[in-house]
């Protein structure tokens, strides 16, 4: 019995199983009903190239969604992150003119 997985990898790993077993009885289905060997290897091909990029595809999102949750769960920190509406460093400065020195 392996681990446990999070609901989304799950969902994704059932997607990919679903859409391997298509690449597979989708072909025998055509040979069934008379289909040629050659289009049924062709429609074979086609359904793994879509698979194929569609499991990247997800991954991918997958990545980039567990990535953003990680960023939310960060404290800000950082430039962008002050804590007030003037916080700067130096205080507020006045239409004085400064030397450059």
């Amino acid at each position: 019995m392996t681990g446990h997985r999070p609901p989304a990898e799950d969902t994704t790993t059932d997607v990919i199983r679903w859409a391997a077993f298509s690449c597979v009885l989708v072909p025998v289905v055509l040979l069934w009903y008379g289909t040629s060997l050659a289009g049924a290897t062709g429609t074979a091909f086609g359904l793994a190239a879509v698979t194929a990029v569609c499991r990247i595809l997800l991954r991918q999102s997958e990545r980039g969604a567990a990535r953003l949750a990680q960023e939310e769960r960060a404290p800000r920190r950082g430039r962008h992150h002050r804590s007030g509406a003037g916080a700067r460093r130096g205080g507020r400065h006045t239409g004085g003119s400064t030397p450059v020195g």
